[in-house]
Order: structure tokens, then C-alpha cells, then sequence
């Protein structure tokens, strides 16, 4: 198993996320988008390959929602992950790319 250890980036985009579902939704969607977070994080813990390779080999995605990726680079030799953002997908694509390089 993979320790995962949240950027600070990582902890801001995850309560942009919850704050973004609360106000549009309701506390009920809050609660099962934090669910599935846990449950992919679970998955990732076991198994970093998971997601897609992005723009060089050290930065992956893994899509939690149809609204959010979670971005992310893991160490085999440190056995950890580290989460890098987690991103609303209705934004623009050109401002992922400066905030990953």
C-alpha cells in the first residue's frame, strides 16, 4: 500500500470542490463527492497505475466525477502518492497546464 500525502494545493482544490458542490447543491452531494474521494483514494493507495499518464511520465489523473480529476505523482521506491490538485473540469484546460509545470 501507497501512503498519500495532500499538497497544500491538493487540500485548497478539494474545499474549492466541497464549497462549489454545497452552494449549488446540498450537504447530501457534498457528502457523496466526499465518499467517492475516499473510495478512489482507497483504490489509488493499492494501486497508483491507475489512473492516466499526463504530460510527462511523474503526473497522472484519475477522473473522480464527471466534474472533477484529481491530479497526482507517486514514488515506488517511497511507496507514496502525492496528490497534486484536484481539478473542475469546466475550467479552462490552458490554466491546468500552468499551474502542473
Amino acid at each position: 500500500m501507497y501512503f498519500i500525502i495532500w499538497s497544500t494545493l491538493a487540500e485548497i482544490t478539494f474545499s474549492d470542490e466541497i464549497e462549489f458542490i454545497f452552494e449549488k447543491w446540498n450537504q447530501i452531494e457534498v457528502d457523496k463527492f466526499d465518499d467517492l474521494v475516499r473510495e478512489n483514494l482507497k483504490r489509488l493507495s493499492k494501486n497508483p497505475l491507475i489512473g492516466n499518464q499526463k504530460l510527462n511520465e511523474q503526473v497522472f489523473s484519475l477522473v473522480i466525477s464527471k466534474q472533477t480529476t484529481l491530479y497526482y505523482s507517486f514514488s515506488e521506491k517511497e511507496k507514496t502518492i502525492n496528490l497534486i490538485l484536484f481539478w473542475n473540469n469546466k475550467q479552462n484546460p490552458k490554466l491546468l497546464d500552468k499551474v502542473l509545470r
